[in-house]
């Protein structure tokens, strides 16, 4: 057991000396023209490359299993047979070569995954009650400890600030490289860097429950999932390695020629046939946890990439899931000075659609906090009433214009028919006996959501979708705005589920889109389940594909992913079956011959990883200017 870790531990210096004695070797037959060298040479590379490949074959043998590493070690020992120790150097030599390479190539396609494990913090210093500080190891943490963070340090957990402030740096955890502003009050997440500032954190999720903890176990699982290529080669090299055994034994007793039959041994090896497809799969995997868009695995990319028909909730995913002001129909001489009355007026109610007039009117850089309010009243079911500034101010619904006798004209009228038609909630303000504005608050559609639902469209989806609980009025709106095939509105979660098995039964392959959290049932439902948001414990353990940065543009760079890894594979596939005929049709033909065979196959190799390579820097990682630009839009708003 010690010598094989040894062996194990020493591949890159043996594979290394090997080099050494056949460059020995050929200096001594050309250069001293002494075949004693020469063989010799050959000899002893021969020996010491073929045993970490005879190791690696025992060990196959063991579990019952008939590898590669055979197929090698019966080839140099009949090549020992028959005298050639050149051939049975070179072909060891380029075997240990080959997988050299491949661990150098394969590990920089982990890169982005292994950086994940990385950036996890080991340590966390804990403030005790008595304002003592305490530097402990991460597993050391508990629920409810007050951790501080310091400029340029990584958050250890998942907490709430409790004091500071300072901007963070949540790219590991969104994929967004835009600093986020954070105050006391407000969440954070483990992996996050402090740019500035110092801060003081409760810890509500500690270790392998935090988001980021999450993360990296469903990165380092998806690794493992295998998609059904993968699967079906494994299968098939399980059969492929015992019938080449076969065939070369048939080849050997029809034309009793040895060296054939053991080329037959080396030029039948399964090499890049195997590792073709893990390799795009890790690749295309780790492209999108660069970008935080994490996929569960092979499987789900393999599903993601046939998906047909989108199915998208409406709040929280085609909108932002935040009421602003939508629509303005002014009828006032000073448009601020009414503004402002309004705003004024709202600032002493709770309603929901308060907030969102008061912040229009900061947006536009109106003052009325200073305005005298004399009195105030709220009328169910209508709005309020207030004086303010020694004007009377009523605002609310029609209900209330009628009941203080405050006339429309045909123009206002028409207004407000358009305005109640886009869905939106409408809010009228009459100041002195006289409609000054109407006003329409609803949610916003995100920006550039058009544009990215057509980039959708290009790739291959075929039907858009929206399954929503909100009215008809206002969903058909959005449908309309953003260009949706289909709409269906005023739904509960589980009617959502019914749609959704009625798409699957019409032979759709169906990708949900939601929030996680109240669409889990139908995230659970589709073929592929597509979690929008910041890493909620529902997204990640339901969905098949997180969106950490919780954008369409990310949906959209998910979607051609998949497709590009899994055309990828099929690149992978057809390059090493092809390799393989070649080479036995070269064989047959006599113009491929061990070692040149070899080198052929370990070059094969070498090429179906770098083609997975490719993967790696596939789609433009958006700077941050693009960034900022794209928050800048303008948004169409409902």
């Amino acid at each position: 057991m010690k010598f094989q870790r040894y062996i194990q531990k020493h591949q890159n210096q043996i594979t290394l000396a090997s080099a050494i004695l056949i460059a020995l070797g050929f200096a001594g037959k050309y250069l001293l023209n002494s075949t004693v060298v020469y063989d010799w040479a050959f000899i002893l590379a021969s020996i010491i490359a073929a045993v970490p490949i005879m190791i690696h074959a025992y060990q196959s043998l063991r579990v019952k299993v008939i590898s590669i590493e055979l197929l090698v070690s019966i080839a140099v020992v009949g090549a020992f047979i028959i005298g050639e120790y050149n051939e049975s150097a070179i072909v060891t030599f380029l075997f240990l070569f080959g997988s050299y390479l491949e661990q150098r190539t394969l590990s920089k396609t982990r890169q982005s995954i292994k950086s994940l494990t990385q950036m996890a913090p080991e340590t966390a210093i804990i403030l005790h009650d008595d304002g003592s500080q305490e530097e402990v190891d991460i597993d050391d943490v508990d629920e409810g400890d007050h951790i501080m963070v310091k400029t340029g340090a990584s958050v250890p957990v998942d907490g709430n600030i409790v004091s500071g402030s300072g901007y963070l740096d949540e790219s590991v955890i969104t994929g967004e490289s835009k600093a986020v502003a954070k105050t006391t009050g407000d969440a954070v997440y483990s992996g996050s860097i402090l740019g500035n500032g110092t801060l003081t954190v409760e810890a509500t999720k500690v270790g392998e429950d935090t988001t980021f903890g999450k993360i990296i176990e469903l990165v380092e699982d998806a690794q493992d999932a295998k998609s059904p290529a993968e699967s079906f080669i494994d299968k098939f090299a399980q059969y492929y390695t015992p019938a080449v055994l076969i065939i070369a034994t048939l080849v050997y007793i029809f034309t009793r020629d040895f060296p054939t039959a053991i080329t037959v041994l080396v030029l039948g090896c399964p090499g890049a046939l195997v590792i073709g497809a893990p390799v795009s799969n890790v690749a295309g995997i780790g492209n999108g946890a660069k970008r935080g868009i994490l996929l569960k695995g092979g499987a789900v990319m393999d599903d993601f990439a046939k998906v047909d028909t989108f199915v998208f909730d409406k709040t929280g995913t085609l909108t932002l899931g935040n009421t602003a002001v939508s629509a303005v129909k002014n009828y006032a001489d000073d448009t601020n000075e009414a503004l402002a009355l309004v705003a004024r007026a709202e600032r002493l109610s709770d309603h929901p659609l308060g907030k969102a007039i008061t912040d229009y009117a900061a947006q536009k850089k109106v003052s009325f906090e200073q305005l005298d309010v004399a009195d105030n009243d709220t009328v169910k079911g209508q709005g309020l009433t207030a004086t303010i500034d020694g004007h009377r101010v009523l605002v609310g619904n029609l209900k209330m214009m009628n009941a203080n006798d405050v006339a429309l004209t045909d123009t206002q009228q028409t207004d407000l028919t358009d305005v109640q038609h886009t869905g939106s909630s409408v809010v009228m303000v009459a100041v002195d006996g006289a409609l000054k504005l109407i006003l329409g608050v609803s949610d916003t559609i995100r920006p550039g959501i058009k544009e990215q639902l057509q980039a959708l469209r290009d790739h291959g989806a075929k039907h858009l979708v929206m399954l929503t609980g909100d009215n008809k009025i206002t969903a058909q709106y959005v449908a309309e705005q953003i260009g949706l095939d289909e709409v269906h509105a005023e739904l509960l979660p589980e009617e959502k589920v019914e749609y959704i098995k009625k798409f699957k039964d019409q032979g759709r392959t169906v990708a949900f889109v939601g929030d996680g959290i109240n669409d889990s049932p139908a995230i659970a439902t589709a073929q592929i389940g597509i979690a929008m948001g910041s890493g909620t414990d529902v997204a990640i353990e339901t969905s098949d594909v997180v969106l950490m940065q919780s954008s369409f543009e990310a949906l959209v760079h998910a979607y051609s992913l998949s497709k590009k890894t899994v055309i990828n594979t099929k690149e992978n596939i057809a390059i090493a079956i092809g390799v393989v005929i070649f080479l036995l049709i070269g064989l047959i033909l006599g113009f491929i011959y061990m070692a040149s065979g070899m080198f052929v196959h370990e070059a094969s190799i070498l090429v179906v990883i770098f083609n997975a390579m490719r993967l790696i820097s596939y789609g433009k990682m958006p700077t941050q200017a693009q960034q900022a630009a794209t928050q800048k839009t303008s948004a169409h708003l409902i």
